[in-house]
């Protein structure tokens, strides 16, 4: 349940968009780091009152580690009166309402509904289960075709918020837009559904490429089914469905410690083996195919693609202070990085064959 503290702005940190740290004291004498988002609660200042949700940070969470500020109670931000009918973090005491795309007020409105289907053959759709996968997957697509047009859409099962991620603010200059579907919002285009907002990234922000993953602070409880990015299968299925082409980025390492991730990660075999029901293109790094062939035959549904990651590592380097992922960075577990890399190389070639509408 929620852990309330209430607490005085005694500096800022931070800024990118959406989103601010802020060093909160409590009533208790303690100080803790806080992130704000201005959208939502209205623009901290030092010396204001907040209330501030420490759950997360009570649970020592790595990546949502932070107390969250809920409200600003003796300045509340002005009401605003914008277009719009969907309501996300819907039943919440922070849900907020927003301009769908897909929405009949929306102006794209009726070129959403006219277009059910992507244009054939279809844009590559990249998909991927952890957040810190979007770099890698940037570095090797841009750098094998630079002025791709390229939009990120992002799901709700991590951070619902796209705020709260610094990568996608750091990676603003190389994406066309950001879409977010399903309870996440703050995206450039809003959509309900993983369908429609494929459709938005392609008919309204003209991506040639679309990457598809989770926002920051995927869950995982060590069992089976129960993490969050078992969605990567149903991103599958949802891409197969408009008519997009599917490249799906195995999660791998051979630096984590716990058995299951190692090599190619349980995640990906249960996602891409058990949940996707259409094919897809298994992107599969050329110097680490030994690391794949015990989860071949749990991959047999899709199409495993080798592809040369020759020269990647270095590209990636150019990429680095972007590059974490389980708190690893690229020289500790090159493979985690390179197999979402090779996935946005193999997606660079599927592209060119791919008409704009």
């Amino acid at each position: 349940m929620i852990r309330w503290r209430r607490g005085t702005v005694v500096a800022l940190g931070r800024t990118w968009p959406g989103a601010i740290e802020c060093t909160v004291a409590l009533a208790s004498g303690d100080a803790v780091e806080a992130l704000a988002h201005p959208p939502l609660v209205g623009q901290p200042e030092v010396g204001d009152v907040v209330l501030v949700n420490v759950a997360a940070l009570d649970l020592g969470l790595g990546t949502g580690g932070y107390a969250l500020v809920v409200a600003l109670p003796e300045r509340l931000p002005p009401d605003t009166d914008g277009p719009g009918h969907l309501v996300k973090a819907r039943y919440t005491p922070l849900q907020t309402v927003v301009l769908g795309a897909d929405e009949q007020d929306a102006p794209t409105h009726a070129l959403l509904a006219e277009a059910g289907t992507l244009p054939a053959p279809g844009p590559p759709v990249i998909i991927a289960d952890l957040h810190s996968s979007l770099p890698a997957v940037l570095a090797g697509l841009l750098a094998a075709r630079p002025a791709t047009r390229v939009a990120y859409v992002m799901t709700d099962g991590g951070a619902l918020p796209l705020w709260f991620s610094r990568t996608v603010a750091a990676l603003a200059d190389r994406l066309v837009g950001t879409v977010t579907v399903g309870q996440a919002f703050g995206g450039d285009l809003e959509a309900v559904t993983l369908h429609s907002g494929l459709l938005a990234a392609v008919h309204v922000l003209s991506a040639e490429v679309v990457v598809v993953i989770q926002g920051p602070g995927n869950l995982g409880t060590g069992t089976s089914w129960g993490f969050s990015g078992v969605a990567a299968g149903e991103a599958v299925n949802a891409a197969a469905a408009v008519g997009a082409r599917p490249v799906a980025v195995l999660r791998m390492s051979e630096a984590d410690p716990r058995p299951r991730h190692r090599g190619v990660s349980h995640h990906s075999t249960t996602a891409y083996g058990r949940v996707a029901l259409a094919a897809a293109d298994v992107a599969v790094p050329r110097s680490y195919a030994a690391l794949v062939e015990p989860v071949r035959a749990a991959l047999a549904r899709h199409r495993l693609v080798d592809v040369d990651d020759t020269g990647l590592v270095e590209i990636l380097r150019e990429w680095s202070p972007l590059l974490s992922s389980m708190g690893r960075d690229l020289e500790t577990d090159p493979v985690a990085f390179v197999a979402a890399a090779v996935a946005g190389r193999h997606a660079a070639a599927l592209s060119g064959s791919h008409d704009v509408a």
